[in-house]
């Protein structure tokens, strides 16, 4: 067996899986058998690269849950063969497929790595190549033969993020994402430069996949003018599990009586109701303005500085466990996979 680290490379589709026909300017999907002969500069790395692929690579905007439970298979029964992972994902839902792989996998000792890119891996400006080399080179870097990497991350224009911490900020530039409130784990520059306060340890506790995830979730954005009949409606939905609901700032909402009553009612009924916020960066303080007291009162859940992405996988998550309404509070505002400050 070869003694440099082996990495399983995953294409899942997306465009960094398709390359143009010089003749019909079509695209279409890259052969990763022929991926050495198409990318020679792989060649160079210090890793030998197996490949694997869903039988029918997908749009990310078909992302769901059957998919993320066939990564789960893919990691879970090549866990022990490779020393890292590399998956290709179409740009659009991969903070959601990361974010939701990091709680899938718990005790994670490997480096999980996702990427993608703006521009096809054929097109003659494309940040595919530079995007596919370095997460490559990042899921192979070892220390004292250990992986250096050992949680979920996304990779993407000369940055390393944690992936539950990532959101899709850009559709045109190739600066996609940002991890709005927690630092670059690595920055690629002549030298890759290495985050190691902010790289996750977690210990040598035994491997687990989790894939019972529950997706009856209701997503409820906050906006001036919203009327006690469209929440009511909306939050009297008999499938509801969780709910999310996207405040002001610092996660403020109005302190109109029929909100906080319908919210209080939610709760009781033992459905749990997380408040995140809708700016980008930042953290819900309840309790800060008089427009969130009555909110921690009822048992409203803090998401803290958790992004969307990584607020629904969360519940998804967490819903599986069949926990009771104080256990979940409690575990949802305690950060597991490095997803809350």
């Amino acid at each position: 067996m070869s003694s440099k680290p082996n990495i399983l490379l995953i294409y899942t589709g997306g465009t960094i899986g398709m390359i143009k026909d010089y003749e019909t300017g079509a695209l279409k999907a890259f052969d990763f058998d022929q991926l050495l002969q198409n990318i020679p500069e792989l060649r160079l790395l210090d890793c030998d690269i197996t490949t694997s692929s869903f039988k029918n690579p997908i749009d990310s905007s078909n992302m769901n849950l059957s998919y993320w439970a066939e990564l789960c298979d893919i990691i879970e029964t090549n866990y022990e063969a490779y020393q890292g992972f590399v998956i290709l994902h179409g740009s659009d839902t991969m903070s959601y497929t990361a974010s939701a792989i990091s709680f899938m996998l718990e005790n994670l000792g490997k480096p999980v790595i996702f990427t993608g890119s703006q521009l096809p891996i054929g097109d003659l400006r494309t940040d595919a190549k530079e995007n596919l080399i370095t997460a490559v080179q990042i899921a192979a870097l070892c220390r004292r033969s250990r992986p250096m990497v050992q949680e979920v991350c996304l990779y993407f224009e000369y940055k390393l993020y944690r992936a539950n911490r990532t959101t899709k900020v850009s559709a045109e530039q190739f600066e996609a994402f940002d991890s709005p409130n927690y630092p670059d784990l690595i920055t690629s520059g002549v030298h890759l430069t290495v985050n190691e306060e902010a790289l996750l340890r977690p210990g040598r506790k035994v491997f687990k996949v989790h894939k019972n995830m529950v997706t009856d979730i209701l997503l409820l954005k906050i906006y001036p003018g919203i009327t006690e009949d469209m929440v009511r409606a909306m939050l009297s939905i008999d499938i509801v599990r969780g709910v999310i609901i996207e405040t002001y700032g610092a996660g403020n909402t109005t302190t109109e009586t029929w909100f906080i009553d319908i919210l209080r009612n939610v709760i009781k009924q033992g459905i749990p109701v997380v408040n995140v916020s809708q700016c980008i960066g930042g953290s819900v303080q309840m309790g800060n303005y008089e427009t969130s007291v009555e909110l921690k009162k009822i048992g409203v859940i803090s998401g803290k500085d958790i992004t969307l992405e990584a607020a629904i996988a969360k519940m998804m998550y967490l819903l599986g466990q069949q926990l009771g309404p104080k256990v979940f509070k409690s575990i949802y505002e305690t950060s597991l996979r490095g997803e809350l400050t």
